[in-house]
């Protein structure tokens, strides 16, 4: 229960008109648990409506989306594209191509990129898109056929100025690529800065591929030097998933002195004491697009275990959950606490359930929730669009500097909110309370819209 009458009527609102929304009523009573510490300090809030309209998307989109197979069968999936706010600049998030997705994720990962967004500093929305398409086991002119047809209807409602889609899970750069060419093929006109994480001969950003892996490793390794005069040199470090974000988080901890010794995908877990092979699981997640489990097989020492969520059973410094939302339990947190573990910095999207993230501060493990982690994705998406308008690449590394100083302000950002609410430390109400003030006080400039 909120202590804010206001936030609790508002609450109760949205989920009385979307009760089947629980991943979104989830995300936003993270925030209004935030927001009780400060509303009493700011009457203008209710007297304009300002949670009512944060909470709201200010516009959602869905699309059938017909394709045809390599046989010749006709198959329908249903696109998505919440445009959930835009007070500091155009909307942008990524899109996701994966079995789970509906209107209630979609929602919950746009309200979560206007604070990701709004950390970075630099002028993005948020937004979120994507489909209940499923890219694996597809073959290349099966997603090409999808790609082109979610475009198809997706292209009237983007724009550089408008909302500016980039790659999330199920959507990389072969996916970007298509989407980019039906994009172009549609509206006749080169407009590069339309979608980010596009390959580098035709507008993409050197560094995009690493940004949300590295970045989590940057923020985490800022956070244990100031809060315990400490850093990943040394550390035993477990990464769930092995998809984009958890395969650079994985190279960055490794080049940071950590030694990873385990990873997972949605069937199972490697575990590797000696230190994950970057190489051969490139290869195999990259290249070939195969199981994890090929890992075993092919190196020495390493062992595989069926059930990606055992993973949490061995003992760790730093936990680095990458897979997917809600993959940590308070059953999952207990066990980690037990095992010796000193911070958990969340590199997917809301991996840790509610009881997770609270048993994780009880127990006064250094604790970065996603929106401030896993920002460098978005991050350097924005530069992208940033060198498509000068027309000009900066080199990978000018472009990872500036991820650098982007993540070590988030920190900080996040940090110094947390002294002012008197919770120095929490990083949960930093980042919540940073982020929502500066999209508020654009908000509150632009009127009631």
């Amino acid at each position: 229960m909120l202590k804010s009458e206001y936030l609790q009527r508002v609450y109760d609102q949205m989920v009385a008109r979307d009760p089947d929304q629980k991943e979104f009523h989830q995300s936003v009573l993270e925030v209004l648990e935030s927001l009780d510490m400060i509303i009493d300090k700011h009457p203008e809030y209710e007297e304009n409506a300002i949670i009512e309209r944060f909470v709201e998307p200010e516009r959602v989109i869905t699309f059938r989306v017909p394709w045809v197979d390599d046989a010749g069968k006709p198959h329908l999936n249903r696109g998505f594209r919440v445009q959930f706010n835009s007070a500091i600049g155009p909307y942008k998030g990524g899109l996701r191509f994966h079995p789970t997705v509906n209107l209630s994720v979609m929602k919950f990962l746009g309200f979560e990129q206007i604070f990701k967004n709004s950390l970075t500093s630099l002028p993005i929305g948020g937004a979120k898109g994507g489909s209940d398409f499923d890219p694996k086991g597809k073959s290349e002119a099966e997603v090409m056929r999808f790609c082109q047809s979610f475009m198809t209807e997706l292209y009237r409602h983007i724009g550089q100025f408008v909302d500016v889609p980039a790659g999330d899970i199920g959507v990389g750069g072969r996916e970007i690529g298509y989407l980019f060419g039906q994009y172009r093929r549609i509206c006749n006109s080169y407009d590069a800065g339309v979608l980010t994480g596009k390959g580098l001969t035709f507008g993409g950003s050197l560094a995009r591929t690493e940004a949300t892996g590295f970045g989590v490793c940057y923020l985490g390794q800022e956070m244990l030097r100031c809060m315990k005069n400490d850093s990943y040199a040394g550390k035993t470090v477990i990464v769930s998933g092995s998809g984009n974000v958890a395969i650079f988080a994985c190279q960055k901890a490794t080049e940071l002195g950590a030694k990873v010794v385990a990873m997972s995908d949605s069937n199972g877990y490697i575990h590797d004491p000696n230190g994950i092979n970057l190489e051969v699981l490139k290869d195999i997640k990259l290249n070939r697009r195969a199981r994890i489990k090929a890992y075993a097989d092919e190196v020495p020492g390493s062992t595989y275990t069926e059930g990606f969520r055992g993973i949490w059973n061995i003992p760790c410094d730093i936990a680095m959950p990458c897979a997917t939302q809600n993959e940590i339990t308070g059953e999952i947190a207990q066990t980690i606490v037990k095992n010796g573990a000193m911070a958990v910095v969340e590199g997917a999207n809301m991996p840790c359930l509610p009881e997770a993230m609270k048993t994780f501060q009880n127990a006064g493990l250094l604790f970065a929730p996603s929106k401030a982690a896993n920002a460098g994705g978005v991050a350097v998406s924005a530069l992208e669009m940033s060198q498509n308008s000068m027309r000009y690449s900066w080199t990978f590394e000018e472009v990872d500097a500036k991820l650098k100083e982007i993540m070590v302000n988030i920190f900080h950002n996040a940090y110094d909110a947390s002294v002012e609410c008197g919770v120095p430390g929490d990083l949960v109400v930093g980042a919540n309370i940073a982020a929502f003030n500066k999209v508020v006080n654009a908000m509150l400039a632009q009127g009631l819209i």
